[in-house]
This record gives structure tokens, C-alpha cells and sequence, in this order.
């Protein structure tokens, strides 16, 4: 009998950053409370970035972008937001989505795999993702529910189970 396996991902649908991206923008023209402070949230290249006039009015545009984030199923742990910046008259906040797996978190999951997992399932650190195979593959969603209750500070998909 082949081995099972599945493959440990940080991926982020685009599309479905972008749409919450167009929900905030949307929602921060039309509030009230951001009338007249220069409120804005928008692509800059590959990050985000957010602006208004002062430093909590920029902290609730990142709020609406996070709640609509959470409303399309991507995980808070995939944006990275820098602390706010004042520059002249408005404040600004830079955000970047984050993905892929570094070869440092691959290794620590791997190591969390091999300590607590079952034996005789191996973890392969393929580029920017994990393969994991064993023989049975309850060993394998027993690994996917250790590794779910983990808190790890990155955000991890479960892809190609076969």
C-alpha cells in the first residue's frame, strides 16, 4: 500500500483579499465618523496601505480591513501591519500579506511533528511548504489536529490530501 499524504501550505486567496480590501474602502466612505478625517485604505504595489488624518482614525480603518478580512475566512496571522506612522498631517499604517512557510517555521513544524506526532510520520520541507506521509492516514488527521491546536503565529492551510 503507497503512503498518504498532505501538504502543510500558508497560502492566501487574493481575490479574496482584494474583495475585502474594496468591502473596507467602501464601508470607510460611507461612515460617518470617518467624514472629513482623509480617511483611505488602498494598493500601494504589493502592501496596503491605510491613511487618515489621526492615529486612532488610522487604528479603526485597519480594524474594518481585519473584521473584513475575518468575514472572507483569511486568517488575521497572514497580515503583517506596522505600527502607525506619522508623517506631516495624516497618519499612516503599511500592511503586507504574508505568505509561504520560511525554512525556520518548516523546521519547527516539523519538529513538533516528530516529537508529539505519531511514529512513522515523516514531514519533508519542500520550499516554502511541508509534505507529510505515513501509512495510515488516521496517523495523518491525527497530525492535522495536533498541528490545528497549536498556536503557531503564522497561518497554515492543509492542501493535496491523498
Amino acid at each position: 500500500m503507497a503512503d498518504s499524504s498532505f501538504d502543510i501550505v500558508s497560502k492566501v486567496e487574493r481575490q479574496e483579499v482584494a474583495n475585502a480590501l474594496n468591502q473596507a474602502a467602501k464601508e470607510i466612505t460611507q461612515r460617518y465618523d470617518f467624514k472629513g478625517v482623509g480617511a483611505s485604505i488602498a494598493w500601494s504595489g504589493e502592501k496596503i496601505e491605510m491613511r487618515a488624518n489621526a492615529e486612532e482614525r488610522v487604528k479603526a480603518v485597519l480594524d474594518i480591513f481585519e473584521t473584513k478580512l475575518v468575514k472572507r475566512g483569511i486568517s488575521l496571522k497572514a497580515l503583517d501591519a506596522g505600527e502607525p506612522q506619522a508623517s506631516g498631517k495624516e497618519c499612516k499604517i503599511v500592511a503586507s500579506i504574508e505568505e509561504g512557510i520560511s525554512q525556520e517555521n518548516a523546521k519547527k513544524i516539523a519538529k513538533i511533528i516528530r516529537d508529539e506526532g505519531p511514529k512513522g510520520v515523516k514531514a519533508l520541507v519542500q520550499g516554502d511548504e511541508l509534505r507529510v506521509s505515513s501509512k495510515s492516514r488516521d496517523d495523518l488527521q491525527e497530525v492535522q489536529a495536533l498541528l490545528k491546536g497549536k498556536d503557531l503565529d503564522f497561518a497554515i492551510q492543509f492542501v493535496n490530501y491523498r
